[in-house]
């Protein structure tokens, strides 16, 4: 009987033209264009220069935020008030005025100070281009022997957020797809023909989700393909390891989806609930922001977030190398979530007899 619906099941994913399209061109999509839009990178600052030293180490400064990658230089006024105006104007982001007597400070060996304003509507834009101006400003920076960034050395953004793009991806289409297939069948009323049948909770469940399993690995497998051929991102751990705990919260998602789907009387109120429970677990994972920079309370609240141990496996695993053991932990918090789940949703499958 279980090889009978399993059949039946991969037959409806198969008939279903429109799914088998969306497993492909998604996945492509979201790894093609997310990982170029969703940065918190901020380059080409717009700035105006005040040089009101007009000597040879204004002007070197001045080439060194012109040459760097993160300014724009886009306006030299004359005065404060001009370049105040170009910030008001949305014509820059901010202004750096350069006293008069800036060589003279440095000649004598005393700091020489300088005058910056930020446009800081976009808090997170000003603090960031404060930052980097900063370093070039700070005398200092120039006498480091060496630094060293460790699992990223570039500090590209992208390596950052690829792995957790991938976990996005699996919670999207293994968490909304099985939802989605069992009240799509409760409307069509194609269950009642099941229900009548002398299958037992547990093998209707197993045969609801094991299509979306293998989905998941092919998502992956293609995910991963594309990681190497557009960023060449590859593992630096185990491929083994992304499989064991990928296969552990597929688990626990496809779980999350029969649970929701055994609650939906429609497939509205199934995606109204599917889609606030992945927005939820989407912005509270660490994918953009770390969660150590979250206030105390929502630290708490992610606990119970099963995206923030896959998402912080992926990124050990893929950046740092990571084997089982550095990730025992993780993996014991989502056996635990897969057990609790798929234990309510074999409950709660509301079979008659």
């Amino acid at each position: 009987m279980l090889r009978y619906l399993i059949e039946k099941e991969f037959k409806q994913l198969i008939r279903n033209s429109f799914l088998p399209r969306l497993i492909l061109i998604f996945p492509c999509m979201i790894m093609l264009v997310m990982p170029w839009a969703a940065t918190l990178e901020i380059e080409d600052l717009r700035i105006a220069i005040i040089d009101n030293d007009h000597t040879p180490s204004s002007l070197r400064l001045t080439h060194r935020i012109e040459s760097s990658p993160y300014f724009k230089l886009v306006a030299l006024p004359d005065t404060y008030h001009k370049a105040v105006e170009c910030i008001e104007r949305n014509q820059a982001d901010m202004l750096l005025e350069i006293p008069k007597g800036f060589e003279k400070e440095q000649v004598n060996g005393r700091p020489a100070s300088a005058l910056v304003a930020i446009n800081a509507v976009n808090g997170t834009k000003g603090g960031l281009g404060n930052t980097y101006l900063q370093q070039i400003l700070n005398p200092q920076s120039t006498s480091v022997a060496s630094i060293r960034y460790r699992f990223n050395p570039h500090l590209d953004y992208k390596t950052f957020m690829v792995p957790a793009l991938m976990t996005m991806l699996l919670v999207m289409l293994c968490g909304f797809l099985p939802a989605l297939n069992v009240v799509g069948e409760k409307e069509a009323g194609t269950i009642e023909q099941i229900n009548v049948t002398p299958v037992s909770r547990f093998t209707f469940t197993l045969s609801k989700l094991l299509p979306y399993w293998l989905i998941g690995f092919i998502v992956l497998n293609l995910c991963m393909l594309l990681a190497w051929a557009v960023y060449g991102l590859t593992p630096a751990g185990s491929i083994f390891t992304i499989y064991l705990a990928t296969l552990i919260f597929v688990l626990v998602m496809s779980g999350l989806g029969l649970v929701i789907s055994n609650y939906s009387s429609t497939m509205q109120q199934a995606m109204f609930v599917m889609w606030f429970c992945m927005l939820i677990f989407i912005l509270m994972s660490g994918l953009f922001t770390p969660i150590s920079s979250m206030p105390d309370w929502a630290q708490y609240i992610t606990y119970i977030n099963p995206l923030r141990y896959f998402m912080e496996m992926m990124r050990m695993v893929y950046l740092k190398g990571s084997g089982i053991g550095d990730i025992v932990q993780q993996l014991c918090v989502l056996s635990c979530f897969a057990t609790i789940l798929y234990g309510w949703a074999i409950h709660s499958y509301r079979k008659q007899q």
